[in-house]
């Protein structure tokens, strides 16, 4: 599931970067690349960043509740151990 959403977060920044051209430049990076809003390749690509948002609405609980977790962990441990094992001060 980390893959899962590591894929929709790099869609929703490209999907962000997407909107943030529309916005400035009413250029649309998608179309321009597929050729055109309605081209399948487009329409495929909206879809993914769609379903990307759905997933990490779905997801952020789960998320934050991880974050949360490990920042506590280095608040009591005073270390960021990624790998499980005992860090400086532990034993």
């Amino acid at each position: 599931m980390r893959v899962i959403t590591m894929i929709a977060l790099i869609l929703l920044i490209v999907g962000g970067l997407n909107w943030l051209l529309v916005g400035l430049f009413q250029f649309d990076l998608v179309a321009a690349l597929f050729g055109g809003q309605s081209e399948i390749l487009s329409r495929i690509v909206y879809v993914l960043v769609g379903l990307s948002a759905i997933w990490v609405l779905i997801r952020t609980p789960t998320l934050l509740d991880r974050s949360s977790d490990h920042n506590v962990d280095v608040a009591r441990h005073g270390t960021r151990d990624t790998m499980g094992g005992p860090g400086p001060g532990r034993t």
